[in-house]
């Protein structure tokens, strides 16, 4: 499997299909003017292919860092949605700023405004939404490729699913009450999921070639944990 990435423009981004669910997901003329709130958990942090993507649509990136002490704004009304990315932490740390912005979620939940959550961005949103998110029982990890299944809910948002995505994490979480699981995986079953205009995936869509080695190399040690592939 290449690692390499294809280039991005408007053409080669995922479209979300047409029709009246369309609305609470895909941003209007309008709405595709301004700006998308960028959550980041590291100085070094960026958002990769998402941000590529989205910059390929024509949206400026509003990016924040609350563990540095940046505030969310308490209402989406001047951005075209929001992505919350991952991080070495847990979403069941007591950091203020976790609590911060697994509580912040209800402010996309409340206003239909779309939402994308990538590893620990998703396990904010899954327990924001009632979910649990643990350690694996038999205290696996995936770090590396696994393959994920879509289900018939994932397929009608995209027929085209990649066979192995890019997974990082040693937590996963349950599928939140109401909403559809979009793709499954074996060691942690959920792989992604939607609630309305609000998706969470478990692996990383936005990771690029340059992050795959800057996190193999400084997280070597997590190559060792059960579960977890070899660098190759």
């Amino acid at each position: 499997m290449s690692f390499q990435s294809r280039k991005i423009t408007a053409e080669t981004v995922l479209h979300f299909p047409t029709g009246p669910s369309a609305a609470a997901v895909a941003p209007s003329t309008t709405e595709s003017l301004l700006p998308v709130l960028i959550v980041l958990h590291q100085e070094t942090s960026t958002p990769g292919r998402v941000g590529n993507a989205l910059r390929a649509l024509g949206h400026r990136l509003d990016i924040r860092r609350p563990r540095f002490g940046d505030s969310l704004p308490e209402t989406l009304d001047r951005h075209a949605g929001a992505v919350i990315f991952g991080g070495p932490m847990s979403a069941n740390d007591p950091d203020d700023f976790v609590r911060q912005e697994i509580d912040w979620i209800a402010v996309p939940l409340r206003e239909q405004r779309p939402f994308l959550g990538i590893c620990l961005g998703a396990q904010m949103l899954a327990m924001q939404l009632g979910a649990r998110v643990a350690p694996h029982p038999q205290g696996r990890s995936q770090i590396g490729y696994y393959p994920i299944r879509p289900t018939p809910a994932g397929l009608k948002v995209s027929p085209n699913w990649p066979d192995h995505v890019y997974h990082w994490h040693h937590e996963g979480f349950e599928l939140p009450a109401g909403a559809e699981l979009l793709a499954e995986g074996s060691d942690f079953p959920v792989e992604a999921f939607r609630l309305d205009h609000c998706f969470g995936f478990q692996f990383h869509p936005d990771v690029t070639y340059a992050m795959m080695h800057r996190w193999t190399t400084r997280g070597h040690a997590r190559l060792e944990l059960p579960g977890a592939r070899a660098r190759q």
